[in-house]
């Protein structure tokens, strides 16, 4: 698979990797070249040092050949840009944006954007953690895996409960 990332904050690296890992062909578009160093040095996919909303860095990324393109920079403005960039004009069979406004996420899925919003994934999990336990989201909140630290109360406890409220 062909995959254009746009963003290489944690989650772009992080997701680059992961594709990477699988043997997709994974291109990353930043504007700041010390974004790249979240990439680790395992890293085989390309990094391209410019705006993703730009239709010649797209150009440059040979968006019309992706089968798939995922804005995911901070700004949810940005990421649409991009994201509308690569379905009309490149012509990109899958194009997901990450926004992180609710309402603006809502919004642009009526316009036929695929959207992601962390706002409501992390609500969505956390609610699921508190009633099923963090088990129950498949990964989505980490258990803990240590002891307590030392001199931390006893999970459970009012003193923890006190700790935690603070």
């Amino acid at each position: 698979m062909r995959v254009i990332i746009i963003g290489c904050g944690r989650v772009g690296a992080q997701t680059a990797l992961l594709l990477d890992q699988r043997g997709d062909h994974v291109t990353v578009i930043d504007v700041n070249p010390r974004a790249f160093e979240r990439l680790p040095t395992g890293y085989s996919g390309i990094t391209i040092r410019g705006n993703g909303s730009d239709e010649d860095i797209l150009r440059g990324a040979e968006a019309e050949m992706a089968d798939i393109v995922m804005a995911l920079t901070e700004g949810d403005n940005r990421n649409v840009m991009a994201a509308q960039l690569a379905k009309h004009v490149f012509g990109v069979p899958r194009v997901i944006a990450k926004i992180n406004d609710p309402l603006r996420a809502k919004a642009y899925r009526t316009l036929g954007l695929e959207t992601i919003c962390r706002a409501t994934s992390l609500s969505n999990a956390l609610v699921t953690a508190a009633v099923d336990g963090a088990a129950a989201t498949n990964g989505m909140v980490e258990e803990p895996t240590a002891e307590p630290m030392r001199g931390a109360p006893p999970p459970g406890s009012r003193a923890a409960a006190a700790a935690e409220g603070s």
